[in-house]
């Protein structure tokens, strides 16, 4: 089924970045004349996180996650430039789909959250059950609508059925037909206030969240539960709750190490714009501390598949994640001592 609009492709520029949520919102703000870097649009709508949360299971396994939840770096973004987006979601699937044909017929490029499983332009390999994806449609023609995948290399497309399918995934976080596109552009924006805001914020979430589970208490608190792991799980049990930390910080976004890196290089974009050398010193710093996650991975991604030298057993990886939070710990009080 199709809808009776003519096509129409608007002039988009589409730009690959890491992590959808930050491209599609450096993308959509491009199309109107604001140029921000996806770190510059990950610090700023403070996307570095962490948590473990053993309440919270995806097939019997706890959620371990390295970024706040879906849609909370986009409200963000939005409100410390003082940009305003219309946000829908649709209880009729062809509703949202005229609305979506409307928004084009209009010029308006529009954002939406989508299941990934069901993206047929993925690879197979890439392809999971995340129902928080964000793409931008950007145009229709011959009947199939222009998508612009911010993790894609080029631009894509999909037919109607297909993108109705994915806008309508089944699921924890289904998407529900949820769109979204930019109502209000200042003329002006506030860049200092904005980077500065974003930064107090992370460090705040990774330093005062009583609760033991987020931020640099959830990292120890994690080094705790991987080291009881075999013990408590048996080998099997174990490799599986150690393997989805490992996709949850390789696999899903950028995770862990690569979250670090795009956090560095937005304290080095943040050092020239508030003219502050500190954060180009803390930059690197957190470079290193990215490093270590990504040893983190190589370590227990060889335990997983039972490829592990001797030296490099669970006590050994939760030894790392315990200094991994320790040197965050010093790190984020640094970085809040650095603006304040």
């Amino acid at each position: 089924m199709t809808n009776n609009i003519e096509d129409k492709i608007l002039d988009f520029k589409h730009k690959q970045s890491a992590h959808c949520e930050n491209g599609v919102v450096s993308n959509l703000l491009q199309y109107y004349g604001i140029q921000l870097s996806e770190p510059m649009v990950f610090g700023i709508g403070s996307g570095l996180f962490f948590s473990h949360m053993p309440f919270l299971k995806i097939g019997g396994i706890p959620v371990t996650s390295f970024r706040p939840m879906p849609g909370i770096i986009f409200k963000r973004i939005s409100k410390r430039l003082g940009i305003k987006f219309e946000k829908h979601k649709y209880s009729n699937p062809h509703k949202s789909m005229v609305a979506l044909d409307e928004n084009i017929g209009k010029g308006i490029p529009t954002g939406m959250l989508v299941g990934v499983y069901h993206l047929t332009y993925f690879p197979d390999p890439y392809r999971f059950h995340f129902n928080a994806h964000n793409i931008v449609v950007y145009g229709k023609k011959d009947g199939d609508y222009l998508i612009s995948d911010p993790i894609m290399e080029g631009h894509e497309k999909l037919t109607y059925d297909e993108l109705l399918r994915v806008r309508y995934a089944k699921g924890l976080f289904a998407p529900k037909g949820h769109m979204y596109w930019a109502e209000k552009i200042p003329e002006e924006i506030d860049l200092e206030g904005a980077i500065k805001k974003g930064i107090k914020h992370t460090c705040k979430d990774m330093l005062t969240i009583p609760i033991p589970m987020f931020g640099v208490k959830g990292i120890k608190f994690l080094s705790k539960k991987v080291r009881k792991y075999p013990k408590k799980l048996g080998a099997r049990r174990a490799a599986s709750f150690t393997g989805q930390i490992v996709r949850a910080q390789e696999e899903i976004g950028t995770g862990g190490a690569g979250f670090r890196y795009m956090y560095a290089a937005f304290l080095q974009e943040a050092s020239v714009v508030l003219k502050n050398e500190e954060l180009k010193k803390l930059s690197y710093e957190l470079s290193e501390i990215g490093d270590m996650w990504r040893e983190f991975a190589v370590i227990t991604g060889r335990i997983v598949k039972n490829r592990n030298k001797a030296d490099e057993s669970y006590d050994h990886a939760a030894n790392l994640l315990y200094s991994i939070g320790e040197k965050e710990e010093v790190f984020f009080k640094k970085l809040k001592n650095s603006i304040a």
